[in-house]
């Protein structure tokens, strides 16, 4: 009898310690979870502060506020034609897309700061859809859409069919994901490339541009790419941003370029890289359209107008010094960048290549970026107080 007391009183003990084990162990997982949740919640806080507020003025900004633009006027040299996608949607994905408003508005006012009138044409004429990204707008971009000449054109694109290539020196293919559609087939496009091609005039094209480029047929039966050195938007860049890009897309444009027979130039992931191979000037995405346009000026045998920097350019030279060189010699950059030379650095697009590393699962090139973004904004206060 007190055996069976004592065999049930220890099984009743057992079993108290093992509830007492289990909740030692839930208490301190919720205690990891919670704390977790607390430093995730205190790291969005911080984080956000580094992140600037911007200037509701620049929405204002007007095309005479530029200097580059509305002083030492440039006496007009010729004519170029840019053109741009007029497809609104992604095949059959649903999903909207237009031409990159930001890659045709630098280019736009490059060409016209040169002397070079610009005229604007699609594959179906009239008023393209158009992409404007929020984020990556600036004082050029804005001044456009508040430029009623600039507007006029964009709403009144010349169909592709009614140009007359004799008019223009040069042809600029404006970068955005439409292109991958109404570009490549295009028999005004081929025709307009090979005439220029073979009669030495220069072509540019950016970003998803390049897709103009695709199907040409030289007069020699040879592709136009077969052996030409281009950029274009990365099958990298296009996968991270939209893993069902095969499944959309009726190719991946490097996938096209290469099989054209062409050296494929791929350089850092959205960053800056320009391909110039002869009258053949290329740009891997939006932020190679400034110097893209730049090189097809050269290329028309101009020295390019002065032009200050944007802030834009400059957080892409620290991020090209960050993967060229580390973050220490990006730091020196950042800080002669902005309290010895007093220019301006866009910590959000540094943040931004912050975010794109942590969705690679770099997350020691995450941690690297967002301390850049820290020293850019410390650095920044230190320049007001000089």
């Amino acid at each position: 009898m007190f055996s069976l007391l004592k065999i049930g009183n220890s099984s009743k003990f057992k079993k108290r310690n093992i509830m007492f084990k289990k909740y030692k162990i839930l208490k301190w997982v919720s205690l990891l979870f919670l704390s977790v949740i607390v430093i995730i919640i205190a790291f969005g806080f911080w984080f956000f502060s580094l992140i600037p507020t911007r200037d509701a003025s620049i929405k204002l900004t007007s095309r005479e506020d530029l200097p580059y633009l509305s002083e030492n006027i440039v006496p007009t040299r010729g004519k170029i034609l840019a053109v741009v996608t007029s497809t609104e949607v992604m095949g059959n994905s649903k999903k909207s897309t237009g031409y990159e408003l930001s890659e045709l508005a630098r280019a736009y006012y490059t060409f016209q700061a040169n002397g070079f009138e610009v005229d604007i044409a699609s594959p179906k004429g009239g008023k393209p859809p158009v992409v404007i990204d929020d984020e990556d707008m600036g004082a050029y971009d804005f001044a456009f859409l508040n430029d009623q000449n600039a507007q006029y054109k964009t709403s009144h694109t010349i169909k592709l069919e009614a140009v007359i290539p004799e008019d223009y020196e040069a042809v600029f293919f404006v970068g955005g994901k439409g292109t991958m559609f109404d570009f490549p087939n295009n028999k005004a496009i081929q025709t307009l490339v090979k005439t220029y091609y073979e009669s030495d005039k220069v072509i540019g094209a950016v970003c998803h541009g390049p897709a103009a480029l695709v199907h040409v047929t030289l007069d020699n039966g040879r592709p136009l790419l077969e052996n030409k050195t281009i950029s274009g938007f990365t099958n990298k860049e296009e996968l991270l941003l939209i893993p069902d890009a095969k499944s959309i897309f009726p190719f991946l444009l490097q996938d096209k370029i290469q099989e054209q027979g062409a050296n494929f130039n791929e350089g850092s992931m959205y960053l800056e890289t320009i391909s110039h191979d002869k009258n053949l000037i290329t740009g891997q995405n939006p932020w190679s359209t400034w110097k893209t346009s730049e090189l097809i000026i050269e290329q028309l045998g101009y020295t390019p107008k002065y032009r200050i920097k944007t802030d834009e350019e400059n957080a892409v030279q620290v991020l090209s010094i960050f993967k060229a060189k580390g973050k220490e010699e990006a730091k020196k950059m950042i800080e002669k960048k902005l309290t010895k030379d007093k220019k301006r650095i866009h910590r959000v697009l540094i943040a931004k290549h912050g975010i794109i590393s942590a969705m690679k699962g770099e997350v020691g090139q995450f941690l690297n970026l967002i301390e850049l973004v820290a020293f850019t904004k410390e650095c920044e206060l230190k320049s007001l107080e000089i």
